[in-house]
């Protein structure tokens, strides 16, 4: 099978993954930089990198950062109309990386997100604030990654002198509310094809609020009870994404869906959870493909994990 792997870093841990992985089952795999590629309508779509066309490639393997929504959704766009088979789509990985539309899109579907506004201009702030129990309260740019983005505002002073320097920017702005009981902490599920892969719960290192391991946070397996399981399921599935790394907060009355992150890292998933989570995700891609994993293909940990996902 020929795969397209989209991905701006080749020495990206999950770039590599995929590339050995995919090569260990006699697969042929090109990486291409969204930013370098070419699309060309003459009159039919067809795609250039430095000048060479990429053609009858069987499956395109996205690694859409939150970085360049544009440009890569147009590329994953392009090898739809291609004809190619895409893991994920460009409409779900638009979704995903728009905070609002994303939670706009989840709370539609009846899963509990936690209590979001979005306000435009200094009049709106008090009723904002309001509107999401009061301070302390989150606020988030409507894109980005690994925390970034994301800031903490303890008393309403520092949550109004926040957000005139942010609407002075021209950002539009999420204030969310701040979930205490799981302050520092969260569960990011990956789900491939319909299934839980594994799971995870982050926390945060000393002296940061924010738990993503990027940031110096700590991971632990963890076994998903049923409403986490149905959450983040549901969250991937609403989204539109056949592989998804799910964000969840453990709240007081059950799981509260964060972020649903179409292009999830899983270097801390592999080492925390003892699974291949490459492996995993290229199985669900060849069967999308048509053709059936070889029975060689490396299979998740069936070893116990520790401790069950629980509301507090």
């Amino acid at each position: 099978m020929r795969i397209l792997l989209l991905s701006r870093r080749r020495w990206l841990y999950s770039t590599r993954r995929f590339r050995e992985t995919a090569r260990l089952r006699g697969h042929e795999i090109t990486i291409a930089d969204p930013l370098e590629c070419m699309l060309l309508l003459d009159p039919g779509p067809r795609l250039t990198v430095d000048g060479q066309s990429i053609d009858g490639m069987d499956l395109c393997l996205p690694r859409i950062g939150a970085a360049l929504p544009g440009q890569g959704v147009a590329v994953v766009a392009h090898l739809e109309a291609m004809g190619v088979t895409v893991v994920n789509g460009s409409a779900a990985i638009r979704r995903a990386h728009d905070k609002l539309l994303a939670l706009q899109v989840l709370a539609a579907n009846g899963i509990d997100v936690p209590r979001t506004v979005l306000a435009r201009r200094p009049a709106q702030f008090e009723e904002a604030i309001e509107r999401v129990g009061g301070p302390p309260v989150v606020l988030k740019l409507l894109q980005g990654a690994q925390g970034v983005g994301v800031i903490l505002a303890e008393t309403r002073a520092a949550a109004a002198s926040t957000l005139d320097s942010l609407w002075g920017l021209r950002q539009d702005v999420l204030v969310q509310e701040y979930v205490a009981e799981s302050s520092g902490r969260d569960v990011r599920a990956l789900v491939v094809g319909g299934k839980i892969v594994a799971a995870m719960r982050r926390q945060a290192r000393s002296g940061e609020w924010r738990s993503n391991i990027h940031r110096g946070g700590a991971g632990s397996p963890v076994e998903l009870g049923p409403d986490y399981t149905r959450a983040a399921l549901a969250a991937a599935r609403a989204i539109g994404l056949d592989v998804a790394g799910v964000d969840l907060l453990e709240g007081r009355h059950g799981p509260l869906v964060i972020e649903v992150n179409a292009s999830p890292g899983f270097e801390g998933l592999e080492h925390v959870c003892r699974i291949d989570a490459a492996g995993a995700i290229l199985d669900h891609a060849e069967r999308q493909a048509g053709l059936e994993p070889p029975a060689s293909a490396a299979r998740l940990s069936t070893e116990p994990i520790a401790e069950e996902s629980r509301s507090r």
